[in-house]
């Protein structure tokens, strides 16, 4: 089969395409490419997993191979979450990295994540020199060098270790424990039965709070939840939460590098809303630097950017161009509408741990009303509404749906000018006030998504029919 790595990694459907087997190609091709560009050092790589079924033999699987090229390898000791594991490999000087996740993906999945040394996803340049060796390999029938795990143990090339103290200190750095501690609030922590399992909760307990926690058990499963932080999938937290005298509700995904969260009236708080308090919170506090967002992420960021005389980037869709701005760039906050998140002075990467705990800190800040400390942004700078729906789709030409959209373009949507049309991810129509509509394929599922912002609800689900309408003119037979 043709391995092919999306937007955040390779996934695949567990026992179908993701096997043993290719685990170990893949394992074989970062070998290939850390050695080539290591050759007068000995590398050090830090690998990791999640909660889901046979990560932990599949980081083992990397690992064996990593060593059997000679490769040193720390193996965390238990699942962890993705930031903690792109943490490691800063805080240890390592060369890279490896996470066993198929973040928020449904539970058939799986999946792998590479790290670079800067902590953040690998890049686009080394992403492809991974793909030609696994082409190579196999053009000329080259098995991956694995060494078992015992053996590798022995002789020093792989060692156990646990992520969380390192991680949980540098997080210390950035955040203020002590205004948690003083608030006494009352939160509940889903860790939708993902690697954020004793994370988040712990570090609230740490703080001095005692928080409720949901879906803390090992499910490889995920007990039929879909462990995507978003509204539909936290029905159980918007219950406990709006049924119990809860200030906050935090939920994080699979991997935890996605953050959501609900209010104490059991509103589901979006990512856009999350960035809005976060950087509205961060300036409050004097600090400075770029805005970095995605295609789909809320006007709000730009409104408050520009009130302040920031400078705003906007990239397409995955954490991985966010992570280039941060590295090259002054940067507070980057982050995407799927819920990672990252600030100044933490490494690029979306982090739902961090996010959760900046999250309760601003909200004990600030006098423990989250819906009242939006609306109050909201009417200084507007308020806004969003959207998006997600339609299952066949293989299709990104190309060619870029360019029968652009093709297909009308004047105006849901009464209202369009301005401009931006094909940076798909397509965007950019309209007049803030409005905007954007259709794009998803880099890591078989679905188009249709995303959509507007002043109010009313003016979303006219922009998302409009949305439905145009991404029929594209010959992908979406399942509308």
């Amino acid at each position: 089969m043709t391995i092919r790595f999306g937007t955040d990694g390779w996934r695949a459907v567990i026992s179908e395409d993701f096997t043993f087997a290719n685990v170990r190609r893949v394992a074989q091709a970062i070998a290939d490419m850390t050695l080539a560009q290591n050759s007068h050092s000995s590398p050090l790589f830090i690998v990791g997993y999640d909660t889901r079924f046979l990560s932990d033999r599949y980081a083992a699987a990397v690992a064996s191979v990593l060593a059997g090229n000679g490769i040193r390898v720390l193996l965390s000791q238990r699942f962890a979450p993705t930031p903690a594991i792109s943490y490691a490999i800063v805080a240890h000087q390592a060369q890279g990295g490896v996470m066993i996740t198929a973040s928020h993906n449904p539970p058939r999945y799986n999946g792998i994540k590479l790290k670079a040394a800067y902590g953040g996803s690998a890049s686009n340049a080394d992403v492809k020199i991974v793909e030609q060796h696994l082409q190579s390999n196999e053009q000329r029938h080259c098995h991956p060098q694995v060494m078992p795990l015992e053996s590798a143990r022995r002789q020093g090339l792989i060692d156990s270790f646990d992520p969380y103290p390192a991680y949980a200190t540098h997080l210390r750095t950035l955040i203020n424990f002590d205004t948690i501690a003083a608030s006494g609030m009352h939160i509940a922590v889903d860790a939708m039965y993902g690697a954020g399992i004793h994370y988040t909760d712990r570090l609230l307990q740490e703080a001095g709070l005692e928080p409720l926690c949901l879906h803390h058990e090992m499910n490889p499963g995920f007990g039929g939840l879909h462990p995507e932080p978003i509204g539909r999938h936290l029905v159980e937290l918007r219950r406990t939460v709006h049924d119990g005298d809860f200030e906050l509700g935090l939920a994080t995904d699979g991997d935890a590098d996605r953050i959501g969260a609900v209010c104490a009236s059991g509103a589901f708080l979006d990512p856009h809303r999350i960035m809005t308090l976060t950087l509205d919170y961060l300036l409050q506090q004097g600090k400075r630097g770029a805005v970095v967002k995605t295609v789909s992420t809320t006007q709000m960021l730009n409104r408050l950017a520009a009130a302040a005389d920031l400078t705003v980037h906007e990239t397409p869709v995955g954490f991985n161009y966010i992570s280039d701005l941060m590295r090259s760039n002054h940067v507070l906050i980057g982050g995407e509408e799927s819920g990672g998140i990252s600030i100044q002075g933490h490494i690029p990467e979306g982090d739902g741990v961090l996010m959760s705990l900046l999250l309760t800190e601003l909200v004990a800040a600030q006098g423990g009303n989250v819906e009242k400390l939006i609306y109050d942004i909201m009417d200084r700078i507007g308020h806004f509404a969003y959207g998006r729906h997600d339609y299952e789709v066949r293989p299709f030409s990104k190309a060619d749906m870029v360019q029968q959209l652009v093709a297909h373009a009308p004047t105006r949507l849901a009464d209202k000018n369009v301005q401009n049309i931006s094909t940076r991810d798909g397509v965007k129509y950019i309209l007049q006030d803030d409005n905007w509509l954007l259709i794009r394929p998803s880099g890591t599922e078989p679905v188009l998504r249709v995303y959509a912002e507007a002043r109010d609800q009313a003016g979303v689900q006219a922009l998302l029919e409009a949305g439905g309408k145009l991404a029929q003119t594209v010959q992908t037979q979406p399942a509308f």
